[in-house]
C-alpha cells in the first residue's frame, strides 16, 4: 500500500464533512446561490435574510466540507463555490450535486433578494464609468492597453467564426474593437450602461453604417436583442457585477455553432484596480471561466496568455455553444 495514500478512516472522515455540509436545506440554497457569483458575507445575509452569526456558521461548515471557498477582493472577502477536484473521494458526487443544483430554480424569495443585489453592484458600475468616461484610456494604459491584446483577440474570434454574419459586443469602451469587427460582419450591435461611453464609441464608427450602439444592463438587455453569431466580452468581465451570469446570458444570445469570445486579466493581487479603474474582479483563475461557460453549454476551443505587463496578463479564449453536451465536456474540474 502507497505510504503517501490517505487511510479509509481519512477518506471516510472527509467525506462525512462533505456529506454534513451538503446535507442542510439553507446551505443548498446558499451553494445555489454561489452559482451565480461570488458573494460577500452581508451580502449573503441579505439575500438569504438571516443574521450574520447564522450565515457566517454555514460558511464555516461549507468550507470544512470542501464545498466554498473564500477569496480577497480589496478590502473584501467572497465567498465562492469550490469546484469539484477529480482527485478527492466526494469528487463525482460533488459535480453531481452542482449539475442538480443548477438545473434547479431558485426560491422566488430568494431570487428576488439576489437581483436585487445584482442591481446594486450594477448601480456602482454604472456610477463610476459615468464619472471616469473622459479617464478611461489612461486608466486602461495602466493595466492592458487595447493594442496588447486586439489582434489576437481578433485574430481567435475569426477563426472561429469565419462565416459568423451577426455579432454582440458587451461594453464596447471607446469603440475602437466595434471598428474592427464592423469590416468582417455584416452587423455589429455595441451594448453599454453608460452614456458617456457610448458616445466615444458613437465618434469611433460614425463612419460604419452596420454598427447600431444601445444603451442598457447585460444581462437585462438580452431579451431585447436578437441572437447572433458571436458575443464578444473584451476587458469587461473584471467589471460586470455577476460575471458568471454574464456568461449564462452570452451564451442564451448565441445561436447554435456561435463564438463567444473573452479577453480579460488573469488572477491577480493588483488592489488599487478597485479604486482606479473601477474593477469589480481582481482577474479570474482560467478554470473559472471554463467552469461558468461549461454550466452555460459552452465548450472551450482555443486559448491564448499573453505576456505579463505591469502585474498583469491577459487571456483570450473563444468557446462555442453545441446543441448538446456530456456532463464531463459541460464541467471543468481542477486537476
Amino acid at each position: 500500500m502507497n505510504a503517501l495514500a490517505p487511510s479509509l478512516t481519512d477518506v471516510t472522515d472527509h467525506l462525512a464533512g462533505f456529506l454534513k455540509a451538503a446535507g442542510d436545506p439553507l446551505r443548498l440554497q446558499v451553494l445555489q446561490v454561489l452559482g451565480q457569483n461570488s458573494f460577500g458575507v452581508l451580502e449573503l445575509c441579505e439575500i438569504m435574510a438571516m443574521k450574520q452569526s447564522g450565515m457566517s456558521h454555514h460558511l464555516k461548515v461549507l468550507a470544512k466540507g470542501g464545498l466554498v471557498e473564500k477569496r480577497r477582493e480589496g478590502n473584501s472577502i467572497f465567498y465562492r463555490r469550490r469546484l469539484p477536484q477529480a482527485d478527492d473521494a466526494e469528487g463525482a458526487v460533488h459535480s453531481a450535486l452542482l449539475d442538480e443544483l443548477d438545473d434547479g430554480s431558485l426560491n422566488d424569495e430568494v431570487a428576488a433578494r439576489l437581483e436585487q443585489v445584482q442591481q446594486q453592484r450594477a448601480e456602482q458600475s454604472r456610477a463610476f464609468f459615468a464619472r471616469h468616461a473622459e479617464q478611461h484610456d489612461a486608466q486602461q494604459e495602466l493595466i492592458a492597453e487595447y493594442g496588447q491584446y486586439a489582434e489576437q483577440a481578433c485574430e481567435l474570434l475569426l477563426r472561429a467564426s469565419p462565416e459568423g454574419k451577426q455579432v454582440l459586443e458587451i461594453g464596447p469602451g471607446d469603440g475602437l474593437f466595434l471598428l474592427e469587427l464592423a469590416g468582417h460582419f455584416e452587423q455589429v450591435i455595441g451594448l453599454d450602461n453608460a452614456e458617456a461611453m457610448l458616445k466615444r464609441a458613437r465618434k469611433a464608427v460614425a463612419k460604419r453604417s452596420n454598427v447600431e450602439l444601445i444603451l442598457g444592463d447585460w444581462p437585462e438587455a438580452a431579451s431585447n436583442l436578437p441572437t447572433v453569431d458571436a458575443v464578444v466580452l473584451n476587458m469587461v468581465l473584471h467589471h460586470l457585477p455577476a460575471p458568471a451570469s454574464a456568461i449564462r446570458a452570452a451564451a442564451e444570445q448565441l445561436q447554435a455553432g456561435g463564438t463567444l469570445l473573452i479577453t480579460d486579466l488573469c488572477r491577480h493581487d493588483q488592489h488599487w484596480a478597485h479604486e482606479t479603474c473601477g474593477d469589480f474582479w481582481l482577474g479570474f483563475d482560467e478554470t473559472d471561466l471554463v467552469d461558468w461557460a461549461g454550466r452555460a453549454g459552452l465548450e472551450l476551443q482555443e486559448s491564448q496568455f499573453l505576456a505579463l505587463r505591469n502585474g498583469f496578463q491577459v487571456q483570450v479564449r473563444t468557446f462555442e455553444k453545441r446543441d448538446t453536451l456530456t456532463r464531463s465536456t459541460q464541467h471543468a474540474v481542477r486537476e
